[in-house]
């Protein structure tokens, strides 16, 4: 995991984050960890998955259909990139 050091935070601004935190019932890093994840994160994105899905719901393929697709899907793992 990356860590992350925020110098010269003033300290209204950490004693927002500590009461923030405290509210959340969560460290002040944990509070961070959060906004972060919020802010770079956001939770009306579009996930691969789930318009995949969505694809199939909306032109209609059945139970069925998906089962022979995930039949005949190759399951093997694919080769590493060779960069050299």
């Amino acid at each position: 995991m990356a860590v992350l050091t925020i110098r010269k935070l003033s300290e209204d601004v950490h004693r927002a984050l500590r009461l923030r935190a405290a509210s959340h019932g969560r460290s002040t890093e944990a509070e961070v960890r959060e906004i972060l994840a919020a802010a770079v994160k956001p939770v009306d994105r579009v996930r691969l998955g789930d318009a995949l899905a969505s694809l199939g719901r909306d032109v209609g393929l059945s139970d069925e259909e998906v089962d022979r697709l995930e039949q005949a899907h190759d399951k093997t793992p694919a080769e590493p990139a060779k960069l050299a």
